[in-house]
C-alpha cells in the first residue's frame, strides 16, 4: 500500500508539471539530465558517456536553436531506486527536456514508467537488454543491443570449426539476453551448448565457474560480462589454464572493452568478440573521435559506452534544432528516424521501434604498436535487433 501511494503522488507530481507548461515554455533554456554511475563498480561507464557527452557539446557548441544547453549531470552509484528518484527530480524541480544515460539495464526500467508519467524522451546511451525500448514509448537508445552483436558471432563460430561451447554470462538482463541469443543461433546452426554458467552482477568471482568451463572441455567459452569486468574475466581465464587447456575465447564485445583492454596483457591476444564499436574503426571520422576524446579525458581510450554517449548527444542535439528547443512528444518525434554518421559506422534510429540499427564487427584483439586493440576484421551492415524481428 505504501509503493501504491507514493507511485500515486509520483504520477500526480509529474502530472502537474506535464500541465503547467506556460511556466515550462518560458525558460530559455534546453535542460538534458544525464543520470550515470559515475561511482561503484560501474563507474567506468559513467565516466565515458559523460566525457563523450561533454565533448559533443565542446565540438558542437552550448547553444541550440537560440538556448542555452544545460547539461545536469548526477551520479545514481549504479542503484536502481537512486535512478527512479533522480529522474523524479530531474523533472519536476530541473523541468528538463529530455533524460540521459542509463549505464545498466535496471536502471533504464526503472525510469521507463516516469518518463512515460512526464511524456519526457528518454535516451538510452548504455543498457542494452533488448525490451528496454518496450519499457516506455519515449525510450530512443542510441548504445546498441545484445542480440545484434552475440547472434553475428554464432554464426561467426560455427563457420569456424566451433562445435561445442560453454556459455557463461552475469546474471541479469543483458547477460540473460546473451545467453538466450548466443545459444539458440549456435545450435541453429548446428553446434552444441555444453553448459549455461550464470555468475553474480555484483562482486562476481569467476574463477570456480571457470573450473567447470575446463572440465566441460568444450571447443569454446562464449562470455558476456558487463563494461569493466572483462579484465577479472580475462586474469581468471589465464590462471585456471584454460587457454593453455586448447579453449578458445569468444566473446559479446564487453569483455574486451576498449577503455580497460591493454590492461588484459597477452592473454588477450586472438580473443574473437563481435561488437558494433572499436577504438579501432577504420574512418576519418572514427580517428577524430578518439583522438579527441584522448585529449579530454587526459590519454583515455573511447569504448562502445563513451560511441553511446557522444551518438545519444547527436540525436538530441539534432531534436532540439528541428523543435527550436522543444520537449514532449514533438522532441520525440524529431529523434525518430535520424539517419547519420557515428564513429562507429554509419547508424540510423528506427522510427517504429526507436531502437538504433548499425554495423555489427567481427573484432580479433591485435597488437599494434605496443598496444591492445579489437581489429575488425569482418562486417556484418545494418543490423536490426533480432528481439524486434520475430
Amino acid at each position: 500500500m505504501l509503493k501504491r501511494a507514493f507511485l500515486t503522488s509520483v504520477a500526480a507530481a509529474v502530472l502537474a508539471i506535464a500541465t503547467s507548461s506556460s511556466a515550462i515554455a518560458q525558460d530559455d533554456r534546453f535542460k538534458i539530465g544525464l543520470i550515470l554511475p559515475l561511482t561503484g563498480p560501474f563507474a567506468s561507464t559513467g565516466k565515458q558517456i559523460e566525457t563523450a557527452a561533454r565533448l559533443y557539446m565542446a565540438q558542437h557548441g552550448d547553444t541550440v536553436a537560440g538556448k542555452k544547453v544545460e547539461l545536469i549531470v548526477k551520479d545514481d552509484t549504479g542503484a536502481p531506486d537512486v535512478t527512479k528518484r533522480i529522474a523524479q527530480e530531474l523533472i519536476v524541480n530541473d523541468k528538463v527536456n529530455v533524460l540521459a544515460g542509463f549505464g545498466l539495464t535496471p536502471l533504464a526500467f526503472a525510469t521507463a514508467p516516469i518518463a512515460t508519467q512526464a511524456k519526457t524522451p528518454m535516451v538510452v546511451m548504455a543498457a542494452a537488454t533488448s525490451s528496454v525500448t518496450e519499457a516506455s514509448p519515449y525510450i530512443v537508445r542510441t548504445s546498441f543491443t545484445v542480440p545484434q552483436v552475440v547472434t553475428a558471432l554464432a554464426d561467426w563460430a560455427a563457420k569456424n570449426n566451433i562445435k561445442r561451447v560453454v556459455s557463461l554470462v552475469t546474471d541479469y538482463a543483458p547477460g540473460v539476453d546473451s545467453e538466450k541469443y548466443f545459444s539458440d543461433r549456435f545450435v541453429l546452426n548446428g553446434g552444441t551448448v555444453v553448459e549455461k554458467l550464470r555468475v553474480p552482477l555484483r562482486s562476481p568471482d569467476f574463477a570456480p565457474f571457470l573450473q567447470r568451463v575446463r572440465d566441460a572441455k568444450p571447443d569454446a567459452l562464449f562470455a558476456f560480462v558487463p563494461s569493466g569486468q572483462g579484465s577479472a574475466l580475462m586474469k581468471q581465464f589465464a590462471e585456471r589454464g584454460l587457454d593453455k587447456a586448447g579453449i578458445r575465447l569468444i566473446a559479446e564485445g564487453s569483455v574486451t572493452d576498449d577503455d580497460i583492454l591493454n590492461g588484459m596483457g597477452d592473454v588477450a591476444l586472438g580473443v574473437v568478440t563481435a561488437h558494433h564499436y572499436s577504438a579501432a574503426h577504420d574512418s576519418p571520422l572514427n580517428k577524430k573521435f578518439v583522438e579527441a576524446f584522448a585529449k579530454a579525458s587526459g590519454g583515455g581510450r573511447p569504448n562502445f559506452m563513451g560511441v553511446g554517449g557522444y551518438d545519444g548527444m547527436r540525436v538530441i542535439y539534432e531534436a532540439a534544432k528541428v523543435t527550436k528547443g522543444g520537449r514532449g512528444d514533438a522532441l520525440l518525434n524529431a529523434m525518430k528516424g535520424q539517419i547519420f554518421e557515428s564513429p562507429r559506422g554509419p547508424m540510423f534510429i528506427d522510427a517504429q521501434t526507436r531502437d538504433v540499427v548499425h554495423n555489427v564487427y567481427l573484432r580479433r584483439v591485435e597488437k599494434i604498436d605496443g598496444q591492445l586493440w579489437n581489429k575488425e576484421f569482418e562486417t556484418i551492415k545494418d543490423v536490426k535487433d533480432p528481439g524486434k524481428s520475430r
